[in-house]
């Protein structure tokens, strides 16, 4: 995954110190194409930042009907509450089934045995803007190594299942590479986290691109755990000049060197997958927007 990504994440951790459950309605198709793929808004991050509006009518004059978010601070997502956001994708034909706010061991009050307000707010807001997942993207170095405090990040990720459950959403967790390259035991953080929440409280999000440049192999893993993998980040890599400790980068889908097609359609045959989500994060000097939407043309060329 690129650094900045990385570092997005960390900074936004530190700062705030099943497909059973979908209705079939979310993902109608009158094409029965489209309709379940969607596009993560933080490959479109600085024209976001510039233009929220703007940009949105860009990925939906994209073809895009379903978007992913990757900024909520302070109950607001790019500066919009809840309602607000909700108005402004509806009036662009747009749906925001998943997002991705970082829960950590702060959102977890042990004195009330409950979670606590921000987090609550969280999800009430996931609701609101009418999410199928709440997914946190992120686990604490610290968290990663202590197999006690992995313990208990499990059990609040089942919990938070739980508390999603009741709004009729799901809780999600999103991989990085870091998962792939640190063991537990003699398994991977990523089998550990998979084996260790409820498959009907806690979606796995199986960022293709990312686990790769750690050596993780996304058909492996599918094939390893069928019906777990709810949700997809669709990338393709490229191999780069190592740099802060990756080779690889994101690319357009059938650029690269990963076998996409055959991921995909092993996620929506064996994964469970009812949410593709395109990411794509480096560009080699192309426009961002222009990029995802060859991407979406390419998932369409494919039947999606």
């Amino acid at each position: 995954m690129h650094t900045s990504r990385r570092s997005f994440l960390k900074t936004g951790a530190m700062a705030i110190a099943g497909a059973a459950l979908l209705p079939d309605s979310l993902f109608a198709a009158t094409d029965n194409k489209l309709k379940r793929v969607g596009v993560q808004l933080y490959s479109v991050r600085d024209a976001m930042k510039a233009d929220p509006q703007g940009t949105l009518k860009k990925i939906a004059d994209a073809g895009y009907a379903h978007v992913e978010h990757a900024n909520y601070i302070d109950r607001k997502f790019y500066g919009y509450t809840a309602k607000e956001f909700k108005k402004i994708l509806a009036d662009l034909d747009l749906k925001m089934p998943s997002g991705h706010t970082v829960m950590t061991a702060q959102h977890w009050d042990a004195s009330k045995n409950d979670f606590t307000d921000a987090w609550k707010y969280t999800v009430e807001d996931a609701a609101t803007m009418g999410q199928k997942f709440v997914i946190s993207p992120w686990l604490d170095e610290k968290v990663r190594t202590d197999t006690d405090a992995l313990k208990r990040a499990m059990e609040q990720f089942n919990k938070c299942g739980e508390l999603c459950k009741q709004s009729s959403m799901m809780f999600g967790y999103h991989n990085h590479n870091f998962e792939i390259s640190t063991k537990v035991g003699d398994i991977t953080l990523y089998d550990y986290i998979i084996q260790n929440t409820d498959a009907a409280l806690v979606a796995q999000q199986i960022d293709i691109g990312n686990m790769f440049s750690t050596g993780g192999m996304a058909l492996e893993f599918i094939n390893k755990y069928p019906g777990r993998f709810q949700s997809m980040h669709v990338k393709d890599e490229i191999k780069v000049p190592p740099h802060n400790g990756d080779d690889t980068e994101s690319t357009i889908l059938s650029k690269g060197i990963l076998p996409v097609r055959d991921i995909v359609k092993a996620g929506a045959k064996k994964g469970g997958t009812s949410l593709f989500i395109i990411e794509q994060e480096s560009y080699q000097g192309k426009d961002p927007i222009d990029c995802v939407k060859i991407d979406l043309q390419i998932m369409k060329k494919w039947g999606y």
